[in-house]
């Protein structure tokens, strides 16, 4: 966006400076620092947090006295907040509705709300369609994000696709080194050419599902398997207790973000089996899609509607184990068909980049211009 002339940029970030430093991660069970660039091209600031507790997993941790005034400053002519859940961004939600456009970013979904009681989803629509009411224009990032806002009270007139992307460019750019590096890597691990290796990348927690790759193991017997995961996270021990003794399942740690284009390209395919509540897309999907990796996506992905379809994976309940396991025994039968969605998803994920975001920004301010 900072590179588009078409307008001027500047971030504020609320959760202050440190959140740039080195942090526990309590779902890795590690401290992690980004190993990538985040700051380089753009104007940006620093707002100052005042939470007691500050971050981002409650509600008080966001606490900017002085944003309103710090954007006031800098003369913005258009608000976008990203997400309303902390106490200083629906402050500047409110106090500049009417002022100023107001933008809004976020990709919740409807999916977990079924298990909620009657009383508490009329509850949370009175309030949502309170705060929305607010907002100008919102991006949605797939269908069933659309469908969460379409909930809640703003119409399609207010609403643009903006669909959820990572940078693919970092992650299908590949070259003969890389391979080689690779081959190396899949040697010391023990993984042939004629193996069928299905990968999970993610954190190690209840929500992500992982037990559902040792039960893939259990039903899928062949030695032609190999199943890699990678993290960490609160279910490590016992996954690795449970699966000590099949040797086809591997253990890989936590990998930094530069190291991430290699750790796809050792699967054949990705298994993202979550159960939720909370996995509101999947970025793993992306990720592995712009490596040409295909994606078996649970339903309880918020992403897996807009990402998957029959050219570049399945989409699969994560109670239907039998789903993925007869997909995969087809793969392991006719290698020409994991072929042919392998090549299926470097065409899909064409459909997820950033230019296309850049495209809806744009869209936004023409909105503005005509209604004026």
């Amino acid at each position: 966006m900072a590179e588009n002339e078409f307008f001027e940029l500047k971030v504020f970030y609320t959760w202050g400076e440190n959140s740039i430093k080195p942090k526990f991660d309590p779902d890795f069970g590690r401290v992690v620092e980004w190993d990538i660039p985040l700051l380089t091209g753009y104007q940006y600031e620093f707002v100052k947090n005042v939470a007691k507790n500050p971050g981002s997993h409650h509600f008080f941790g966001i606490d900017n006295p002085n944003l309103v005034q710090d954007i006031e400053a800098w003369g913005a002519d258009v608000v976008w907040v990203w997400g309303w859940s902390f106490k200083s961004h629906l402050k500047v939600i409110r106090h500049f509705h009417g002022e100023i456009p107001v933008w809004f970013r976020g990709d919740s979904t409807l999916i977990d709300e079924v298990n909620s009681s009657f009383w508490k989803q009329r509850l949370r629509e009175v309030f949502l369609s309170w705060v929305y009411k607010k907002v100008d224009l919102a991006f949605y990032v797939g269908d069933n994000n659309k469908k969460y806002f379409l909930q809640h009270g703003l119409l399609v007139g207010n609403l643009i696709l903006a669909p959820h992307a990572i940078d693919n460019g970092r992650f299908s750019d590949w070259n003969e080194e890389l391979e080689s590096d690779l081959t190396d890597w899949k040697e010391s691990l023990g993984i042939s050419e004629n193996d069928l290796v299905v990968l999970y990348v993610g954190k190690l927690e209840a929500k992500k599902n992982p037990k559902f790759m040792l039960d893939l193991a259990t039903q899928l017997p062949s030695e032609k398997f190999k199943f890699i995961i990678v993290g960490d996270g609160i279910l490590s021990d016992e996954l690795k207790q449970k699966a000590k003794q099949d040797e086809r399942i591997l253990f890989l740690p936590f990998h930094n973000q530069t190291k991430m284009p290699s750790v796809y390209r050792l699967g054949d395919v990705l298994v993202l089996p979550s159960l939720g509540p909370g996995e509101t897309w999947g970025l793993a999907m992306n990720e592995a899609m712009a490596c040409g990796i295909p994606v078996f996506g649970s339903s309880k992905c918020g992403g897996s509607i807009d990402l998957i379809d029959d050219s570049c994976g399945l989409i699969f309940d994560p109670s239907d184990l039998n789903a993925v396991v007869n997909q995969l025994n087809t793969f392991a039968d006719n290698p020409d068909a994991l072929a042919n969605l392998k090549a299926g998803a470097i065409q899909k994920i064409q459909q997820f980049r950033y230019d296309k975001i850049v495209d809806a920004v744009i869209e936004g301010v023409h909105r503005i211009d005509r209604a004026n």
